[in-house]
């Protein structure tokens, strides 16, 4: 290696350091003024992330309101769940809904984070990183599609949406009306369920034909009525139970839902 060669890779080295650096104290800059626009008095999660005032509503209310709200919540929450799965047929899957809810795991923090207008576990995961509890319980209960999240290796190296048996859907479909009819109470309307879906629709990870199956229900609880949605359900339940299924053998045309 001649001497020009050698103080070309000097050169090189030494302007990736310098660029380096740059880039480094510009990081550093930005990250600086971006604590800096945090009020002085806004809490912080493990992440040093700004946590909402809302997020902190229990803090007002004393252990026995929130033992007793938690304990009435997730009453009204069944027996609306238990109402929608007898509709439909499903007897079994309506009384044993949510029993992982009294275990100590999801109790204890439930009642700890309860509010009574939102989900225990959206405080607990703003305040914490994560919710404990929400872990607990979307890795025992089969209604929920983060319970069919798996890992795909080569080609698409990532998380993919297991299709769902049918009657899981169906359940979901029967949780998330009445987890609107328990947090939104006298204010609870048809199209709730499918407004608080929306939100995140795009970045859900769920089976296609999971989700076709999904949005026709909770369109036509929005569009028509509760009892249109329920028919549908209980029409498809009679074609299968399980995730043997496409959209297109229920009848069901993607160009038909909403974009």
């Amino acid at each position: 290696m001649n001497k020009i060669t050698k103080k070309l890779i000097v050169f090189k080295y030494f302007f990736h350091f310098c660029g380096t650096m740059t880039s480094m104290t510009e990081f550093n800059t930005l990250k600086t003024e971006k604590k800096t626009e945090i009020p002085e008095n806004m809490r912080l999660n493990a992440f040093g992330e700004p946590i909402p005032e809302m997020f902190f509503d229990f803090e007002g209310k004393s252990i026995f309101e929130r033992f007793f709200g938690h304990i009435k919540t997730v009453h009204v929450h069944k027996k609306h769940v238990r109402d929608g799965c007898f509709k439909i047929g499903l007897y079994r899957q309506g009384i044993m809904h949510d029993l992982s809810k009294y275990s100590p795991t999801e109790f204890f923090l439930s009642v700890k984070y309860w509010c009574g207008t939102r989900s225990p576990n959206a405080n607990d995961r703003r305040i914490n990183g994560c919710s404990r509890a929400w872990l607990h319980h979307k890795g025992r209960n089969r209604h929920h599609f983060e319970y069919w999240i798996d890992f795909e290796g080569p080609p698409v190296n990532g998380f993919i949406g297991c299709k769902m048996p049918l009657k899981y859907v169906a359940e979901m479909v029967c949780d998330r009306r009445a987890a609107c009819i328990a947090y939104h109470g006298k204010d609870y309307k048809q199209a709730d369920a499918w407004n608080y879906y929306a939100r995140n629709r795009k970045i859900l990870v769920m089976h296609p034909d999971t989700r076709a199956v999904l949005e026709r229900a909770l369109i036509l609880m929005r569009d028509e009525s509760e009892e249109a949605c329920f028919e549908f359900l209980r029409s498809i339940l009679k074609i299968t139970k399980g995730s043997d299924y496409t959209a297109g053998s229920l009848g069901i045309e993607y160009s038909d839902l909403d974009q």
